[in-house]
């Protein structure tokens, strides 16, 4: 996670609620699907409301099978959001709305051993001459969000929050290449366009139920 940026981002919440009352803000920690975050809460003085503003992040290694090819991935979550939420009177329940600053990835390489074949795109090619297959996909830089969550305090100091949601990142956009043919003659690049392509294609619809992200975490939390 880009440091500067959560620092940033915090420092500006800060200066938001700089002129109310410090009871009106609260600071936490949270775990989840969607990584490790940090969470800063300001309820204005509007009944029943508040804003939250918060980051996460986390790398998931995985050994994954995507259209018959076996891959070394890494989930990179990376976000930075802001939600408006309505709480219920005389219960823990509130709604939640908000847009994400998307910037989850999946990388993939390929793991099949040197002296094998892939099947690229229905297209059987030596490992020897495709080399390594090598892609990312990425999603929508801005994602809405909805959900529900469940707040629990304290005193009014202390407490615990639970979140369900989804997260619309919308359909996976692949790039993909094969490692070693850039070094191949001409002739041999036009043969592997068209496979790399529909290889490509096929991870793109592999990869898409991963345009809604399903949210789960947990928040321990200090009000001020």
């Amino acid at each position: 996670m880009d440091v500067f940026r959560i620092r940033a981002a915090l420092a500006a919440f800060a200066l938001l609620v700089s002129g109310t009352a410090m009871a009106d803000f609260g600071i936490g920690v949270k775990a989840g699907t969607l990584g490790l975050g940090i969470e800063g809460r300001w309820e204005p003085p509007v009944p029943w409301f508040d804003f939250r503003i918060g980051a996460n992040q986390y790398e998931y290694a995985h050994e994954i099978t995507l259209s018959g090819i076996d891959y070394d991935s890494t989930l990179m979550l990376d976000n930075y959001y802001l939600t408006g939420n309505l709480k219920f009177p005389a219960s823990p329940l509130r709604l939640t709305v908000g847009a994400y600053s998307n910037g989850n990835e999946v990388e993939l390489f390929s793991r099949v051993p040197s002296g094998f074949e892939l099947n690229i795109g229905g297209t059987t090619v030596p490992v020897a001459e495709s080399g390594a297959l090598r892609g990312t996909a990425t999603f929508d830089k801005t994602a809405p969000y909805f959900g529900v969550g469940f707040d629990f305090e304290i005193l009014g100091k202390a407490g615990v929050n639970f979140d369900f949601g989804v997260l619309w990142q919308s359909e996976p956009i692949v790039g993909l290449e094969a490692t070693s043919w850039d070094d191949l003659p001409p002739i041999v690049q036009d043969f592997a366009g068209p496979a790399i392509e529909a290889e490509r294609a096929e991870l793109e619809d592999d990869l898409s139920a991963f345009k809604a992200w399903p949210v789960v975490s947990l928040s321990f939390v200090y009000n001020f």
